[in-house]
């Protein structure tokens, strides 16, 4: 083989593994849309769903999960162990707030390795890892705001969010296990971000829960971690019995049917009536109970409900 010959195949050699490296870099940046700003909430869907104690509307529990939500006691977040515990990830969707997202680049080949959605004071920050690494084996550690790995569809950034720590779907109780999963999808639309969350979960749910929320450009910088949570005393003393009900005692359970004529099953989350047959199949049958006027319930917060005024 002459001189030139092994040149010209160094040469070719180099010019291969300069596009192996920077390939899947300028599919990325040609690929992706730009996600790091401050996105304000618009809140024009009501998907936090915490006025009542027992509204699972929505939501499709299994009997387990059924069984453990109408357990809950929301005097529990006065125990001051459980003040400041935060909620699981997909909490970024569901609070008020909304987001800051920023990126992490690679100095040298420009591509980003993580994009991460700020803090608040009760909801751990999100990194979206983009650099290809795996998630950890199902024995890693669990945290608050799980371990997230993200890739481009077109120009859908897609997340998918594992080993998070045993939680709440919603803040009335309904819970998610540390077997949970959340695949998240970004789509940005001019100066709106409408972001959908499907969460799985084996042990709770019968089959994915989804929520959507869009969000607004934000000229006003929104802040990248929140006010700090601050424990303090507010009437249970450290050592106290956990708050919970009884099976069968929670006083609320027709609480949502006797304010609004839902359905029973409606209001405690079975899966059949989240389609549209079930209210085919009840519409001949159902008689809602008459008006509430007197003693129609207790609200979250422990504000006392009565009905309308005559």
């Amino acid at each position: 083989m002459g001189s030139n010959t092994v040149l010209v195949y160094l040469v070719r050699t180099a010019l291969l593994l300069i596009l192996l490296l920077w390939a899947p870099v300028n599919r990325r940046v040609f690929a992706q849309t730009e996600l790091a700003a401050s996105w304000a909430a618009r809140n024009t869907e009501d998907i936090s769903r915490d006025s009542y104690p027992v509204d699972y509307l929505g939501l499709p529990l299994n009997d387990e999960g059924r069984t453990r939500a109408l357990t809950y006691n929301e005097s529990q977040l006065a125990m001051i162990e459980r003040q400041c515990e935060g909620w699981p990830s997909f909490y970024f969707l569901q609070g008020p707030f909304g987001l800051k997202i920023w990126s992490d680049t690679d100095p040298v080949r420009g591509g980003v390795i993580a994009y991460t959605i700020g803090a608040w004071e009760d909801r751990a920050p999100m990194t979206i890892w983009m650099d290809g690494r795996p998630h950890p084996s199902e024995y890693g550690e669990h945290t608050r705001a799980g371990f997230t790995t993200g890739r481009w569809e077109g120009d859908t950034l897609v997340a998918v969010t594992t080993h998070m720590k045993a939680g709440f779907l919603r803040k009335v109780g309904p819970p998610s296990s540390d077997q949970a999963t959340m695949t998240s999808r970004f789509f940005r639309h001019a100066d709106i971000l409408t972001v959908l969350v499907v969460i799985e979960d084996p042990i709770y749910l019968t089959e994915p829960h989804v929520i959507t929320k869009s969000f607004q450009l934000s000229a006003a910088p929104i802040s990248p971690t929140g006010p700090p949570c601050v424990s303090t005393f507010e009437g249970r003393q450290p050592g106290d019995s956990t708050p919970h009900y009884l099976p069968e005692k929670n006083p609320f359970v027709d609480e949502m049917t006797r304010r609004f004529g839902v359905p029973r099953e409606a209001a405690l989350g079975y899966t059949e009536t989240l389609y549209p047959e079930y209210r085919k199949k009840i519409k001949d049958t159902y008689v809602p109970p008459p008006p509430c006027t007197e003693d129609c319930g207790v609200a979250g917060n422990f504000v006392r409900r009565r009905g309308p005024t005559p």
